[in-house]
């Protein structure tokens, strides 16, 4: 029985007095389509059309000589997503909707960009923090407002992938929950709702999973 609207994206709740539901994390590698087969299933095709799409993005961000940069880009993005759909099955808990999942991922890289540009790239990290042509009166301010926006960077990226998860599932939730109390002709309405928010979850789920994946990227191409 939930307590709260928020019970269900308790990560705390436990089976048989063993908390499970961060093993869903782990489901998205066994739904990874394999290249073991002589003949690849449609499936590995489309992901495959996928991975080298999203290459060729992250390249052009990246730029030419970081070849290879863009398969942690693309392993992240491909982590969230699967997370993203997993969520969306009955039963299964949506890791990607709590920020102990998503602030870890955001987090370790923000702080590694971070180190390799200050380190290796001091004066051009100094030289982002006064944009071109500011005027030499608003400059401590814009220095004060770039440092500002460069320190949230990871707390927005954690937020905004929580934040748009959670809205759909308890948007989902709530409806679920008034359907014992409804009349036949109104629970064909809300059957027809659930399926357009369904839909609509699934959309979420890509878009946001690709926008954490650019932002990230976007944020190593700065730094570079």
């Amino acid at each position: 029985m939930m307590t709260n609207l928020f019970s269900v994206f308790d990560p705390l709740s436990s089976i048989l007095h063993l908390p499970l539901n961060w093993l869903s994390t782990f489901l998205a590698f066994f739904i990874i389509p394999f290249l073991y087969w002589a003949m690849p299933s449609r499936f590995l095709l489309l992901w495959s059309t996928i991975i080298s799409t999203l290459h060729k993005e992250f390249k052009l961000l990246l730029g030419p000589l970081s070849y290879n940069g863009s398969i942690i880009f693309i392993s992240l993005f491909s982590l969230i997503l699967f997370n993203n759909f997993l969520g969306l099955l009955p039963y299964i808990f949506t890791s990607s909707s709590h920020m102990a999942l998503t602030l870890s991922f955001a987090l370790p890289l923000w702080v590694s960009f971070m180190l390799y540009g200050w380190l290796k790239n001091t004066q051009h990290m100094f030289s982002h923090l006064v944009p071109q042509g500011t005027p030499t009166l608003l400059m401590p301010f814009m220095v004060l407002i770039e440092t500002i926006s460069n320190i949230i960077r990871p707390g927005t990226l954690a937020v905004r992938l929580a934040a748009n998860m959670i809205a759909g599932h308890l948007l989902l939730t709530l409806l679920g929950n008034t359907g014992h109390s409804l009349s036949s002709s109104l629970l064909f309405l809300l059957l027809f709702a659930q399926i357009l928010l369904l839909t609509l979850e699934s959309a979420v789920a890509i878009i946001q999973s690709y926008v954490f994946a650019i932002l990230t990227s976007l944020y190593a191409s700065e730094v570079n």
